[in-house]
């Protein structure tokens, strides 16, 4: 089943008579088909596209499913939906309302002679649950970061800054065929490793540091995601400890995965472990998030999640330890649910490398 149907069954459930479709990734979501201008109109039985004569040739050939018309001063958007309604006798039609603007929603609404109803939960459960030619895009993705990985390590000498890492990642990823980069890469060293999120700068990376990358890349329009900490020369029996407790409590919570578990008890299955080592206070976030086409989705693994996860979410699964002044330690891996448990598209290693 591909994704358009997918969508078009699951809407008489929903009281909509149509989705419509305005954000790139959802477009993309339903078409297979990415451009920076289009619309969407679905219905249970027919399927909508109008784009612009910059992609109209490419969207004619690409994609499937769909009476795909170009626009014109004609044929404009507001022409177009008010032709797509009333031949389909549209009533009530369904829009992403966590992701239009003000402005986009106001002048859709001006646009659409139906009643306009509410429906990102929708879209945000069909896609949380990748369909097979999605989960083939996210490992191939994932083996891109993979690969960057075995090379990083080869790569990384003290005295080189955090900036150097972070740009080497970049490029590497787009040797090996990426579209680019998923986010923008994380890479701290030293004291600097403490801050979850910090941003690569000028601190240049010694013996004795920890060093932290977190980055992925895109392919086929999908999300990879990975952290890695590394010690640089040597690492202190405080620094291995730490290291040994992040690695556990994955592990854990990585063991809990599974389809219909509840999200908060996979982040309470790894919090457990950090919290009996006695370094609670310093996990600061989630055990994980949903990745597809966004590097955060839903469902999560966190201590608000109260939904089951479903069979073929991809989940992160990446605790750390954060200790202020001092140093920071998180390992990332993606996982694919499973009915029985989880796959894991992660192969880079996990013991503690010292570089």
């Amino acid at each position: 089943m591909t994704n358009l149907q997918r969508l078009q069954a699951a809407l008489p459930a929903t009281g909509l008579d149509a989705m419509l479709l305005y954000t790139m990734k959802n477009r993309a979501f339903a078409t297979g088909f990415r451009s920076s201008d289009g619309i969407c109109i679905v219905t249970p039985k027919e399927a909508f596209f109008i784009t612009d004569g910059r992609y109209i040739e490419a969207a004619t050939a690409q994609i499937k499913g769909f009476d795909i018309t170009l626009s014109s001063q004609e044929m404009t958007q507001k022409v177009w939906i008010e032709q797509v309604v009333r031949d389909c006798g549209i009533k009530t039609i369904g829009f992403e309302d966590a992701d239009l603007t003000c402005a986009v929603f106001e002048r859709l609404r001006e646009q659409v002679p139906a009643e306009m109803r509410p429906a990102q939960a929708l879209m945000r459960e069909l896609r949380a649950s990748k369909a097979p030619e999605e989960l083939e895009k996210m490992r191939a993705a994932q083996k891109i970061t993979d690969a960057v990985f075995a090379e990083i390590v080869e790569f990384i000498k003290p005295g080189m800054t955090e900036k150097r890492v972070a740009a080497e990642l970049t490029y590497r990823q787009l040797l090996h065929g990426a579209q680019g980069n998923s986010f923008e890469p994380i890479v701290v060293a030293g004291k600097k490793s403490s801050m979850p999120h910090g941003v690569p700068g000028e601190y240049v990376i010694q013996k004795g540091d920890f060093l932290t990358m977190d980055f992925g890349c895109l392919w086929g329009g999908y999300c990879s995601d990975m952290t890695r900490t590394v010690a640089i020369g040597y690492a202190t029996d405080e620094m291995k400890k730490v290291y040994d407790t992040v690695l556990r409590a994955q592990l854990a919570g990585i063991a809990t995965y599974r389809a219909g578990v509840i999200g908060r008890d996979v982040d309470a299955a790894a919090r457990r472990v950090i919290e009996e080592a006695g370094y609670g206070q310093y996990f600061s976030h989630s055990f994980g998030h949903s990745l597809g086409m966004d590097v955060h989705e839903a469902p999560n693994a966190s201590p608000m999640e109260t939904n089951p996860l479903p069979e073929g979410a991809v989940l992160s699964a990446e605790p750390g330890i954060y200790i202020p002044g001092q140093f920071g330690v998180r390992i990332e891996d993606v996982c694919v649910i499973t009915k029985d448990g989880c796959e894991d598209i992660t192969n880079s290693p996990k013991e503690l490398l010292v570089l």
